[in-house]
């Protein structure tokens, strides 16, 4: 080696590269401007020789070998950099023409990296990551990672053998980035990153900014350009954002991709495309009368059983159904058809595979150091350190990501209080308290009170849900008032309380009335999604038909008035996959729907009361306009509780557009039964979940009913109908103007009416009325003898074995009964 040359080596720093300890290569790699010339080194194990071309004049510089480790340098005469390539050979006629990755500076900013630091690079997925980009007119792939506390990090893949020695990242100051512009690679490069961690040991781990991954249960990470997708939803998108969904319809079809429908046997294949799938969804839902969809977790996961509620690549599609285009189809499919698509989120905890986030430096990065505050004790997973920036970046980047590159029309976070409680899940001793001493995590409080503002401020049209199971206060209040600044709550409290309601025998129902009506009682603290979810028809819970009593049809009658009374109720709508038409095994991840029970009737009937009830829905407002205001609902009867029925208004600003409700939870039928109405008028019973064409027994009411002045339920009018058994009613309401009468007979009934008033301080029979309604709020009134005796004649060992037939005859305490505003 010549002298110049032999001056110039850094033995140290060459020495560091080649037992690859290096986080600075571009020190001592790449082109140099020296006194004596350019010097140009190069560190590739594998070749024999290294040639310099410049690929401007094309001249050639063989380079010499400075160390039997791999390190090459030449030194060229000029004092001006020049573009150039390696003509590397690996012998037996293997002659490649690479370029350096070394030629090149950074292209992350400082800027970039403050923001970083501080938790507001609100688009870091577009600067960390791997992207296909064109460096001063060399196209390749620029990779960046975050590992702090990494002694080196390298990028591996095929193209380099996976040899961890060939392409060391530059570290970026002492922001924990590391970097690296490979050129020649292209899209569909398969890589990880080798980070070396104290102790001279070396992991491989998959890019937590990854856009696409192998199919499990590879794990290595796919360079993917998620830029060149043409979207066409743009109709779908301008007008999201101009929707309050709050007095939207809601229904939401909660799916799981892989379990919806499956391949057949024959076709070789586990899981269909999310090109297909898409027009096998929508056209499902679209005729089911749903208006979105949720999605549980597509991002990638290691365990089919997990569900995708243990992520370990939180920015990639799941490549079990297709590339991130084929969910790009996915999406833009279903907003062309006009359905909404709500993608749950797990923000909570994340698993420990190795190729994961875990220890992804071999120090703790993501998760809290302090395993009373970083670990899952019950589940076995770990807790993301929600205090550090660039994990609260992380994370809030990522909900970013699938609302404005994947169209997300919502997020639902999943497990919100194992966030928001120290010792959620934990004993005394497993959990650390906060700096109050309480155990609010005051790092995640302040991380969904972030996303939340920053969600709504860039993505209006966005809904963010909380599955979130405790009373912890204002969920859905905004941020500016003290709350989380949710769109809505999962309402989990209504989902305990009446699936607990309706897995009793009917004869015990009465006593546990209180359990269907306290959900009112808090309605309107939250803006709820009432659900019923996967988690309710998993682990031996039953699905939902198998959890009502009764046997045979007792059961279908049961599902179909839980239904109504579901749909009937203050708050938008979930359903899981398959309970539609009530499939009686749990959900199973690793089989398809059973869509074969659609050719025995009764689960055909059902599939079509869930149709035809959820397009009743939507094309009466009063289900849904005023959803989260208490004036869209009003009691008409919830004290009888003998009876076990409940009678309401759901309401609009429109009088016309009330709707009436009948439920009734016992399998007695009750006739001529007196129920009060809000308004002189005329009543159409519009909807019946005993029609025959439901499976039911007919008791409906096919003519419209006036009312009459006869008073009940504390109101002026009344009707009289047929209240089927097990069953939901809905009427309509026309009110009825009073006719107009000439102006000498209005004078002279004036006159009489004045004449009639009672002295003040005297008993009347309308003051009894009032006092005896007053008593009747706190005691409830037992309206129908009759009715309380059929019921307690039903057959003891299962109310659902016959119905009752009961005519009501009882007309002189149908006063009694109170009324409740929420």
């Amino acid at each position: 080696m010549e002298e110049k040359l032999y001056s110039k080596m850094q033995w140290p720093e060459i020495e560091a590269l080649v037992y690859s300890e290096h986080d600075q290569p571009r020190q001592i790699l790449g082109q140099q401007v020296t006194e004596d010339g350019i010097l140009i080194t190069a560190f590739n194990p594998d070749a024999i020789d290294i040639t310099v071309k410049n690929t401007k004049n094309h001249r050639e510089y063989p380079m010499e070998k400075a160390d039997e480790g791999g390190y090459f340098a030449v030194l060229v005469d000029g004092d001006k950099p020049f573009p150039y390539v390696y003509i590397v050979n690996y012998g037996e006629d293997n002659i490649v023409e690479q370029g350096d990755p070394y030629a090149f500076d950074s292209i992350i900013t400082e800027e970039d990296l403050k923001k970083f630091e501080a938790g507001i690079h609100y688009q870091l997925y577009n600067i960390l990551g791997a992207h296909v980009t064109t460096i001063q007119g060399v196209s390749g792939v620029h990779f960046a990672v975050w590992a702090p506390e990494a002694i080196r990090v390298s990028v591996v893949g095929d193209f380099c053998n996976w040899d961890g020695r060939r392409y060391p990242m530059q570290r970026l100051s002492d922001s924990g980035v590391h970097e690296l512009f490979i050129p020649g690679l292209t899209e569909g490069t398969l890589y990880k990153y080798e980070v070396k961690i104290k102790g001279d040991t070396v992991v491989l781990k998959s890019d937590p900014y990854g856009y696409f991954t192998e199919v499990r249960p590879d794990t290595a990470s796919i360079v993917y350009d998620i830029n060149k997708y043409t979207w066409n939803d743009s109709a779908w998108m301008k007008q999201r954002d101009k929707t309050d969904t709050r007095s939207q319809p809601m229904l939401i079809y909660e799916l799981h991709l892989g379990g919806f429908k499956k391949p057949d046997e024959e076709d070789g294949r586990y899981f269909y495309n999310y090109r297909e799938l898409a027009p096998m969804i929508a056209s499902y839902v679209k005729e089911m009368g749903y208006t979105h969809i949720e999605v549980m977790p597509v991002m990638e996961h290691p365990l089919d059983e997990s569900w995708g509620y243990q992520v370990t690549g939180y920015y990639a599609p799941t490549s079990r159904y297709g590339t991130p285009d084929d969910f790009m189809y996915f999406m833009d499919y279903m907003h062309q058809q006009g359905i909404g698509v709500i993608l749950d989120w797990v923000p909570a905890h994340f698993p420990r595979d190795l190729a994961g986030l875990a220890r992804f430096d071999g120090s703790c990065v993501y998760e809290h150091p302090d395993p009373r505050r970083g670990s899952h004790p019950h589940w076995g997973t770990l807790i993301f350190n929600y205090g550090r920036p660039q994990v609260s970046n992380f994370l809030i980047a990522n909900a970013l990501y699938w609302v404005e590159k994947y169209h997300a029309d919502g997020i639902r976070m999943d497990a919100v209080a194992s966030m928001l409680y120290l010792d959620y899940g934990k004993q005394d001793g497993e959990w650390l308290p906060n700096i109050y001493g309480s155990n609010e995590n005051l790092e995640a409080i302040e991380l969904l009170k972030h996303l939340n503002s920053v969600m709504k401020k860039r993505n209006p049209g966005a809904i963010m849900i909380a599955e979130e199971s405790t009373a912890w206060p204002k969920i859905t209040y905004p941020v500016e008032d003290d709350g989380l600044g949710f769109d809505y709550k999962w309402n989990m409290g209504w989902m305990n309380d009446f699936t607990g309601f309706m897995k009793l025998d009917p004869l015990f129902r009465k006593y546990h009335y209180g359990e269907l009506l306290f959900s009112m009682v808090y309605a309107y603290s939250e803006n709820f999604i009432l659900v019923l979810s996967h988690d309710e028809v998993v682990h031996g819970k039953c699905s939902m038909i198998g959890k009502m009593p009764g046997e045979g049809s007792e059961k279908f009658d049961n599902l179909r008035v839980a239904y109504g009374f579901m749909t009937a109720h203050p708050g938008k709508k979930l359903l899981f996959m398959g309970q539609e038409y009530a499939q009686f095994t749990e959900f199973n991840e690793a089989k398809s729907l059973e869509w074969f029970m659609l050719k025995y009737p009764q689960h055909k009937q059902m599939q079509e009361y869930v149709r035809d009830l959820n397009h009743l829905y939507t094309s009466h407002p009063a289900f849904y306009k005023l959803d989260t205001d208490p004036d869209g609902f009003e009691w008409i009867n919830c004290i009888s509780a003998d009876e076990t029925i409940v009678v309401f208004l759901r309401k609009t600003e429109k009088e016309d557009e009330t709707l009436l409700f009948v439920c009734n939870f016992t399998p007695v039928v009750y006739e001529d039964h007196k129920i009060g109405v809000p308004f002189p008028g005329k009543y159409k019973e519009i909807f019946n979940s005993d029609a025959v064409i439901y499976g039911g027994q007919g008791h409906t009411n096919p003519r419209l009913k006036q009312s009459k002045k006869d008073e009940c339920d504390d109101r002026e009018d009344s009707i009289r109908i047929t209240v089927a058994p097990m069953a939901m009613a809905v009427f309509s309401c026309t009110h009825l103007e009073p006719a107009k009468k000439p102006a000498k007979a209005q004078a002279k009934g004036s006159v009489k009416k004045t004449a009639s008033k009672k002295a003040p301080g005297k008993k009347t029979a309308s003051s009894a009325s009032a006092k005896k309604s007053v008593k009747a709020s706190v005691t409830p009134a037992k309206k129908d003898t009759g009715a309380k005796s059929a019921a307690k004649n039903a057959d003891t060992k299962n109310a659902g074995t016959k119905n009752t037939r009961v005519k009501d005859t009882n007309t002189k305490n149908t006063d009694t009964k109170g009324k409740a505003k929420s």
